[in-house]
């Protein structure tokens, strides 16, 4: 039954995702999209309604609507990021979409604007934070803990009492081994075996994986004093 409405924040192939799985496979019927203004290029998406962001609240309230920030890992997530800081101050509440073909241990803590997809595996204890996409196939091992604005592609074994940090992304088919400790922003490249802790704002690619002495920060073209907090 679907007894909550939603606005997508996005209309691009991650909106086009998410609007799949709210509407096939959750509670929320998603009503509207919205974007910002610079990206306000048609009026409707899906056939559904498509708004500015800057005046999203006059036309579907933060008291009736749920909101979905619906974007990939552009600039390590922190796209996403200010997306969901800035909706956040709006007032809105923020819906995950936990896919019915995950396996979730009952105990599982999982935080808002999440987008966990089928196939997954959380063992007891994992914690999950906020605006975290889990996207299909991974396996998340037990008293692990992926800390908020995180992307985990497919394919990625995070083996048990793990720690990733804020911002990081995990590509295809990498891996950690146990009570390893990946830091913030770091990428780990697609097939990379992480075997020990990681650096800060650092990059690892290979088998065991080593750090390519890229600043990520730089390299993705973050810009931290853009940020709303």
């Amino acid at each position: 039954m679907k007894n909550k409405k939603l606005v997508i924040i996005g209309t691009g192939e991650i909106a086009n995702n998410a609007y799949e799985y709210f509407t096939c496979d959750s509670e929320y019927e998603v009503a509207a999209f919205s974007v910002n203004k610079n990206y306000f290029n048609y009026n409707k998406f899906l056939d559904l309604p498509v708004v500015c962001l800057e005046e999203i609240e006059k036309h579907y309230s933060p008291d009736k609507y749920y909101a979905f920030v619906a974007l990939g890992n552009g600039k390590l997530n922190h796209q996403r990021t200010i997306l969901y800081n800035y909706i956040k101050l709006k007032g809105y509440k923020f819906a995950s979409y936990i896919s019915s073909h995950a396996f979730v241990w009952d105990n599982v803590q999982i935080g808002d604007n999440c987008f966990i997809l089928q196939n997954n595996v959380l063992e007891p204890f994992v914690k999950i934070g906020d605006n975290v996409t889990l996207w299909s196939g991974n396996n998340i091992g037990h008293r692990s803990i992926i800390h908020d604005n995180c992307f985990i592609s497919s394919q990625i074994v995070i083996s048990g009492m793990c720690e990733i940090g804020k911002f990081s992304f995990m590509g295809v088919n990498s891996c950690t081994a146990e009570n390893v400790k990946i830091a913030e922003n770091n990428f780990i490249a697609m097939g990379a075996c992480v075997n020990k802790n990681t650096k800060p704002n650092s990059m690892y690619t290979g088998n065991p994986a080593k750090n390519m002495n890229i600043n990520t920060l730089e390299y993705f073209g973050v810009n931290l004093n853009n940020e709303m907090e």
